[in-house]
């Protein structure tokens, strides 16, 4: 990696705060709980392995050292630089890349940072830096930047033509309701052209250049679909005063000698833009900014680089068609072409594909204490979420799932909850998302999520689950983070499904919560319904390390400076705050206990000397797979974490049987302070908020009785994975002529579609 500025994952906070986030809210009723989505694509047998999967660099690597290949980048530039800096020799195979991104004489894209910088272009400002080394690499390069892709607008002309004419081939289709999507979100009409509807045929006109001016040849300079042009570009990846020492600019800060051969008092000299609200580059009484990290600017001399731009789509030829570009034919002529079409979608792989809820009929059925769990998608919190769904409904009722959007996987694994509600029957139970921010800071920015620990393809830990969900049988819930026309076609909020739930409560019952993240949804609940309080009769809080004088550490490894915080607390220490420090009845399952339940020999064995269930399998799998990741890599160092993370549902069910004792202690957690000790939690004499906190456990029990409740047939799954849910789209139903696909199942009825 290369430092904060450019090509560094940690460092790349700064430029992520720049990319919109998506909270729109569905309805909630009696029988539509999430957003439903019909399934399109079809499922192949590749599956995301960690530590198997090829890396973009290797598949680069491997393409072209066999011959001469052209680059289409349709992204940040990362992998491209990573490549030409580390081998340099392939350079000569490269024959052109082609670029979409860059902005050379239009305003940027950057519209939630466009009061910092209105230069920039998304892709462009995701790296920089590793544009700059594209560019600037001494491969030909073609740029098809805003300047004409702001010239081929989805008009509704095209849009209509579409969705009446051409949609003959699987990808078609899949296109065009992908396109359907997207202009839900927003139609209104474009700021350039009249009958716009809002989006932009950026990629694929930028993939329909490439492929003319492959076709045609570059030499002659014809391409069918664009006018283009020779520029004399760079990128610039500082600010004006150049050679100014701030500390923001890994390259030249602090060293005698700049990285990778930059020249002192250049464009990349200068101040580096640390986010989106950078006071540097806010100008007061101007709404638009003066960075211009990111921007393809048109220079003279030595600085630049030769580039050949498109800057604008060509018309239609055809003045018969209701098409009015060139390109815009030719896409759909070629989209539809039969000749290498799709073989199938989903429908057509499987003959008796059908989509199912699996409710169960709760009459006449004893139902024990109302209970949310507020997760954050930690392996962990997967494993928590089955055993909560295996414990006897007399004991606890789980009315709905909490997500915390800021914490330890990406928000699509929500996915993976739905799957785990289908796979146990239980779509009836409904999944609300968090704020993806921390309590008090911008809805766009990622204060402290920084310390969540990356793989090369994102949140490292989600990276995991999303290989082995594939094993999971696919849910017909789905997360749907667009707008929509149709309300129930969003995905719920947290506070949504909170109202919903505390709506449904009988006279007299109260709300216990689990909860296993950040505290960012419990204190957004509390700040925004004042008689929270009163429905909710406990909280098992799982998380924090309390400093009273012993020596044992927190487990922020990412974050050096802060020995004594546990990761939970410090990815929101302000909602912790808010939460431990109210006037709710808390029982906090700290990370001192949890790592006397973190042991993968233990739960391994336990689960091995049981019964095998499908649920119980799936956990296997799991446990065992982080147990492997952990023993070859030192990036999955810390996912023993995961195992301690679930004794807080066990105890919450279990807790007397597990001769188990608590302890009260007067506490006060450190929030808004510095990076070092943002999250820690101290015993304080003068507080007045006392805190139950669970001191011991006897181990054995625990794994026991884990392994036993995860191996019951009681409550286990109705459909036990991905390859029984094949078989049953492979073959008709009993009663096909009858059957609603829609409906709701009872238990007995679902057991009988196996």
């Amino acid at each position: 990696m290369y430092g904060r500025q450019g090509m560094s994952t940690a460092g790349s906070c700064r430029y992520r705060q720049a990319i919109p986030l998506g909270r729109h809210g569905g309805r909630l009723d009696s029988d539509t709980n999430a957003g439903v989505r019909r399934g399109f694509l079809p499922q192949g047998p590749r599956r995301y392995t960690p530590l198997r999967q090829p890396t973009a660099q290797r598949v680069m690597v491997d393409t072209v050292s066999a011959g001469t290949t052209t680059l289409l980048l349709l992204g940040t530039h990362t992998n491209a630089a990573l490549l030409l800096m580390a081998h340099p020799h392939l350079r000569r195979n490269i024959e052109r890349v082609y670029v979409s991104g860059g902005s050379v004489r239009a305003i940027g894209n950057l519209f939630t940072a466009y009061g910092a910088n209105p230069f920039a272009e998304f892709n462009v400002f995701g790296d920089p830096f590793a544009a700059y080394q594209v560019l600037h690499s001494g491969v030909p390069v073609t740029l098809v930047p805003l300047d004409a892709t702001n010239t081929i607008p989805v008009t509704e002309e095209f849009f209509a033509e579409f969705g009446s004419r051409w949609q003959s081939t699987p990808e078609a289709r899949y296109c065009f309701q992908s396109l359907d999507k997207v202009l839900k979100r927003d139609r209104k009409p474009g700021p350039d052209l009249h009958g716009s509807t809002g989006a932009n045929m950026w990629d694929s006109f930028a993939a329909g250049v490439a492929f003319s001016a492959m076709r045609n040849g570059e030499a002659n300079g014809g391409n069918e679909f664009a006018e283009l042009e020779y520029m004399n570009i760079t990128v610039i990846t500082s600010n004006e005063p150049y050679g100014l020492r701030d500390g923001s600019n890994p390259f030249f800060d602090g060293r005698a000698t700049p990285k990778f051969g930059l020249k002192e008092g250049g464009v990349h000299s200068g101040h580096v833009q640390t986010g989106i609200r950078d006071s540097f580059c806010m100008l007061p009484g101007n709404s638009s900014g003066r960075c211009q990290d990111g921007y393809t600017k048109e220079v003279s001399g030595s600085e630049g680089v030769r580039v050949r731009v498109a800057t604008s789509a060509k018309p239609n030829t055809d003045n018969s068609s209701s098409l009015d570009r060139e390109f815009s034919k030719s896409f759909l002529k070629v989209l539809n072409a039969p000749k290498q079409a799709g073989r199938f979608n989903i429908n057509t792989q499987f003959p008796y594909y059908r989509e199912v809820l699996y409710k169960p009929d709760f009459m006449n059925v004893s139902r024990g204490k109302p209970i949310i769990f507020d997760m954050d998608m930690s392996p962990g919190d997967f494993v928590s979420l089955i055993y909560l769904l295996k414990a006897p409904r007399e004991v606890i009722d789980l009315k709905g799932v909490l997500v915390n959007g800021n914490g330890w996987a990406n928000i699509a694994s929500i996915d993976i909850i739905y799957d785990i509600l289908h796979m146990m029957g239980r779509d009836d139970i409904p999944v609300g998302l968090g704020n993806t921010t921390a309590l008090g800071t911008p809805t766009l920015g990622c204060t402290n999520a920084y310390a969540i620990p990356m793989g090369s393809g994102g949140f490292i830990d989600s990276d995991t689950l999303y290989g082995l969900a594939r094993s999971l049988p696919r849910s017909r819930r789905r997360y749907t983070p667009e707008c929509s026309d149709d309300s129930d076609d969003r995905q719920p909020l947290a506070f949504e499904v909170w109202q919903y739930i505390k709506k449904q409560l009988g006279p007299g019952e109260k709300i216990t919560l689990l909860t296993s993240g950040p505290l960012t949804n419990l204190a957004n609940i509390s700040l925004s319904d004042k008689d929270a309080s009163s429905v909710i009769e406990r909280v098992y809080v799982v998380g924090g390390l309390i400093r009273d004088g012993g020596k044992e550490k927190g487990n922020v490894f990412t974050v050096p400076s802060n020995k004594y915080a546990e990761f939970n607390m410090f990815l929101d220490p302000l909602a912790a705050k808010t939460v431990l420090e109210s006037n709710l009845n808390i029982t906090l399952i700290p990370l001192t206990v949890q790592r006397r339940a973190a042991s993968f020999e233990a739960v391994l064995e336990a689960l091995e000397e049981t019964h095998q269930t499908p649920e119980s399998k799936f956990v296997h799998g799991l446990f065992s797979l982080l147990k492997e990741l952990q023993r070859k890599h030192k990036l999955y160092r810390h996912v023993d974490m995961f195992l301690g993370e679930v004794l807080g549902a066990v105890y919450m069910v279990q807790g007397s049987d597990l001769e188990s004792s608590v302890k009260l202690k007067p506490i006060s957690v450190v929030a808004n302070t510095t990076e070092g000790t943002d999250g820690q939690i101290v015993v304080s004499k003068q507080s007045s908020k006392l805190v139950k906190v669970l001191s011991h456990f006897n181990g054995e029990i625990y794994y026991n009785r884990l392994a036993n409740s995860l191996a019951n047939n009681t409550q286990s799954a109705v459909i036990g994975s991905f390859e029984e849910q094949m078989a049953i789209w492979s073959r008709p139903p009993n009663n096909i002529q009858g059957l609603d696909i829609t409906n709701s199942y009872s238990s007995t009825a679902m057991k009988d579609q196996r």
